[in-house]
């Protein structure tokens, strides 16, 4: 495979009013859009219009979305150049457009999971807490957005709705469970999507689509609202095309919730006004063992290249991680068989098989592993903190690989053939399973880009992003332009 770095494309941006602007890979940022929006150099409706447009000229390639709602995006806008016309503040995402996983509760629709059962809900009441956030900044729901059944899934292949297909080459997977998320920001529909991550579904898809994706600390950003998982894993987080766009979104989301049991009371850190501060003095490790020995070279590559970028020649052991990643299977398979037993028991067939199939394994797992696996990761969390004594972040793999293709059931991985669907989070498993908070960034290799984790502390998602954006202004990580549209 030749791998190498493209130059990363820059155009000059025009902001006329009415502009036919295209948010995404050869358009403006979420940023930009907000500053052209609130300085009346565009229009929020004229942005949401445009980005309307985009879904339908490209979602039938990309099949990202599963709802687009066009009036009430439509409402939002007018209501967001109606305030600004009054002198009124809009927020920080003015008439920026976004669009979530279908596991976010919208009001008006049912809160669909990526599953056919659930079609069958009511229409949700009220938004989720983080959407509600997000159009309090002033951002434009789009839509709701294509993902695995129960999030259940690494791949994007949803036997529903159809898989998602990966924006840099139409052939291969988006990766999951945020399969929808990924290509839609990675094919530049929108320039910011909300996705879930119980063991990396915010971070696969991230890697394999091209983009950025944020996993914060668990329980810095409220859950309520949204359909879950695995309680005791799940994350909510931002999909963008850059850390600044990144870091918008997940601070219009902070903040204390208590419609979620786990949602932190720390007050919001924000971290926009952070990101060019110098990271000279921060402590950089790769992580050695597990990490370098479960890869192809595509993804060698890619962390080398970032360690390199942000000087870090340390190499450091996370202990026991394949355990880890073991343990948070155990976990996973049996809290989400407990939360669908009624549905297990009454609709068996309406389950894509692939998925009920674990679920059905995970009912059998007899409850003392599961207090095993439950003590093993208190006993890694401790280790693993121990090493944040003498490091700020660690470097890692995001996935082995590049996007597998559509379909594809193997893979060879160290000498040995493997099912895909179960080992593509191999790497991002352990870190979830203890809930670090995690940015993804894409390294733009060829023919396709792949992502590396950078790793901090619990709370210090300042310090990844700072390391994050560092990387990104020497122009090491970047959203490449979506090949296949």
């Amino acid at each position: 495979m030749n791998l190498r770095f493209p130059t990363k494309p820059s155009r000059p941006v025009s902001l006329q009013p009415d502009i036919a602007v295209t948010a995404g890979h050869d358009g403006l940022s979420a940023a930009d859009i907000a500053r052209a929006v609130t300085g009346r150099k565009m229009s929020a409706l004229g942005v949401t219009e445009a980005a309307l447009a985009r879904i339908a000229k490209h979602d039938s390639v990309l099949n990202a979305f599963t709802d687009v709602t066009a009036d009430r995006a439509r409402a939002k806008a007018r209501a967001v150049d109606a305030a600004i016309a009054a002198g009124e503040s809009a927020g920080p995402l003015a008439g920026v457009p976004f669009a979530v996983k279908n596991l976010f509760d919208v009001r008006g629709l049912p809160t669909r999971a990526g599953s056919k059962i659930n079609r069958d809900l009511a229409p949700s009441p009220r938004d989720a807490t983080l959407i509600e956030r997000m159009e309090a900044a002033g951002a434009v729901l789009v839509g709701a957005l294509n993902m695995g059944e129960y999030a259940y899934d690494f791949t994007g292949e949803n036997v529903h709705d159809g898989p998602s297909r990966n924006p840099h080459d139409v052939t291969r997977m988006t990766g999951g469970s945020s399969g929808g998320s990924g290509g839609a920001v990675g094919g530049g529909l929108v320039p910011i999507a909300l996705g879930s991550d119980t063991n990396g579904s915010i971070r696969v898809p991230s890697s394999f689509c091209g983009i950025f994706g944020l996993k914060p600390t668990y329980g810095r950003l409220s859950r309520a609202r949204s359909f879950p998982f695995v309680a005791s894993f799940d994350h909510l987080g931002p999909f963008a095309r850059s850390v600044g766009d990144l870091a918008l979104a997940y601070d219009a989301m902070q903040g204390p919730d208590p419609d979620d049991a786990a949602c932190t009371a720390r007050p919001a850190e924000p971290v926009t006004a952070l990101l060019a501060q110098d990271i000279g003095n921060l402590r950089i490790a790769i992580a050695g063992g597990y990490f370098q020995t479960n890869v192809f070279p595509e993804a060698k590559e890619a962390v080398a290249r970032v360690a390199r970028a942000l000087g870090a020649a340390r190499t450091i052991e996370i202990p026991e991680a394949a355990r880890a990643r073991a343990a948070a299977y155990v976990i996973t398979t049996s809290e989400g068989a407990s939360l669908h037993l009624d549905r297990l028991r009454n609709r068996p067939n309406d389950f894509d098989p692939a998925v009920r199939d674990r679920l059905l394994a995970g009912a059998m797992i007899p409850a003392p592993l599961v207090d095993r696996a439950q003590k093993f990761r208190r006993w890694y969390r401790a280790r693993v903190l121990e090493i944040f004594r003498s490091v700020d972040v660690i470097v890692a793999p995001a996935t082995p690989c590049v996007a597998p293709k559509l379909g594809q059931a193997t893979f060879v991985l160290d000498g040995v053939e493997l099912p895909v669907r179960a080992n593509i989070g191999i790497h991002t498993q352990p870190i979830s399973f203890i809930g670090l908070p995690v940015v993804a960034v894409p390294v733009p290799l060829e023919p396709m880009p792949i992502g590396v984790q950078i790793i901090a502390a619990p709370w210090r998602e300042d310090i990844a992003l700072r390391a994050a954006y560092t990387l990104e202004r020497a122009g090491v990580v970047c959203a490449p332009p979506p090949r296949a549209l």
